[in-house]
């Protein structure tokens, strides 16, 4: 039982960074949000491929990923395909954080507080 439940989160966690992945390069590089989420998902996907986050950090970091992906667009629906200049400080702020997260439970034997 606990062997699937790891496989689950092990495949929840690929999941995300595999789509991301597949995006175009040309729009990794030109768009600054997509960039950085690229970045964040390859340092999540890494952590836990090379043991520095288990499967279970590795999930958590995936849904604050998600959370913010989903904001992201809301925000583009609200203001038809666009984000406002405080959206992006809004964005980049929560990014930072997961940024942290992701940088402490690396480091940090204990993992995500």
């Amino acid at each position: 039982m606990r062997l699937i439940k790891y496989m689950l989160v092990a495949a929840l966690t690929a999941a995300p960074a595999i789509t991301i992945a597949q995006a175009p390069a040309s729009a990794q590089t030109r768009n600054p949000i997509v960039k950085r989420e690229f970045n964040q998902q390859r340092r999540i996907g890494n952590g836990v491929k090379n043991g520095q986050l288990t499967p279970r950090q590795g999930a958590r970091l995936e849904r604050q990923q998600m959370r913010i992906h989903r904001q992201v667009r809301a925000m583009r629906a609200r203001d038809n395909g666009h984000l406002t200049m405080k959206d992006r400080r809004v964005i980049q702020h929560r990014r930072r954080i997961v940024s942290r997260n992701i940088y402490r439970a690396k480091h940090r034997n204990g993992g995500i507080g």
